[in-house]
């Protein structure tokens, strides 16, 4: 049987980052938070906590976490349908999310407004590159995610959400002083590019749909949705900006397209855990009416 005293142990600490935070909130003495915490461990010859400040969960401790959530989500429905049975639960359920930069950057934080509106959960949010948000799903590190991947996770509802839109961007002098001559496959391999971090493939896809180019050239590395249109305005580099966030400077001139009207479309779907959807169908309705609002 599993030691449910020790899990939610272990979930707490997670949750609030701390042994002693922890034990306040489950209202007893840190030492005992400590003890069923190593007794769990030693059961289970496995590191479930990283100490440190904040304390983390390792991949195994993570799964034990997500296990609590779920049970936590189980226990919630049937307080609600059969009362009598016990007290609701003390603390709000958590409910982790992945999402990819850009759409928490433009479209997303509406849609977990208008959820945080409507329910008393929390939401993580955790910010990974589109396509590899869904392997934070199949790893049991969170139950919903924003993603580029159209074939439903294990136990997971997919839904289209649209297309976020691309447009390769740069500064008229930043234009001036490396495409003199144009934008051609053999300038910008020399211009320097911005690049959010190893997994984005955004301006190499970019380059080898419109121009065919395959050198992917010099790079500043930059992780910040907000910091790339920054960088792009400072003549910096060059670099795939949503619609939404460099539309104004586009209007104004500020910033100007590589190649007028060539843009990138990089379709995105929402993959919710089915548990999730049931208990939470305001979750998916709040991002899907976002989505449609805001997403080609």
């Amino acid at each position: 049987m599993i030691d449910y005293s020790a899990a939610q142990a272990v979930a707490a600490i997670v949750r609030t980052g701390s042994f002693e935070k922890a034990a306040r909130q489950l209202s007893v003495t840190p030492s005992a938070i400590s003890q069923r915490v190593r007794q769990l461990e030693e059961r289970l010859g496995a590191v479930l906590i990283e100490r440190g400040n904040p304390c983390v969960a390792t991949e195994k401790g993570a799964w034990l976490c997500r296990h609590i959530e779920l049970v936590g989500m189980l226990e919630s429905d049937l307080l609600e349908r059969l009362p009598g049975l016990g007290d609701p639960l003390s603390a709000p359920l958590t409910l982790d999310i992945a999402v990819n930069a850009d759409s928490l950057g433009t479209w997303f934080m509406p849609a977990a407004a208008a959820f945080a509106e409507r329910s008393n959960a929390l939401l993580r949010i955790a910010v990974d590159d589109q396509d590899h948000t869904a392997d934070w799903l199949r790893r049991g590190h969170v139950v919903a995610a924003v993603t580029s991947l159209s074939k439903p996770v294990a136990g997971c509802k997919v839904s289209p959400l649209g297309r976020l839109r691309y447009h390769a961007t740069a500064s008229p002098a930043f234009m001036a002083r490396h495409f003199p001559d144009g934008v051609t496959a053999e300038a910008l391999a020399r211009a320097p590019a911005l690049t959010f971090n190893q997994k984005d493939g955004l301006q190499r896809d970019w380059a080898r749909q419109t121009l065919g180019a395959t050198d992917a050239g010099p790079t500043h590395w930059l992780p910040s949705t907000q910091g790339f249109v920054d960088a792009a305005l400072l003549g910096m580099g060059w670099g795939l900006n949503p619609t939404k966030l460099v539309a104004g400077h586009l209007a104004t001139g500020r910033l100007v397209e590589l190649v007028p009207g060539a843009s990138l479309d990089v379709t995105l779907y929402w993959q919710v855990s089915r548990l999730v959807s049931g208990q939470f169908p305001e979750l998916s309705r709040a991002v899907l009416d976002a989505a449609r609002q805001a997403l080609a």
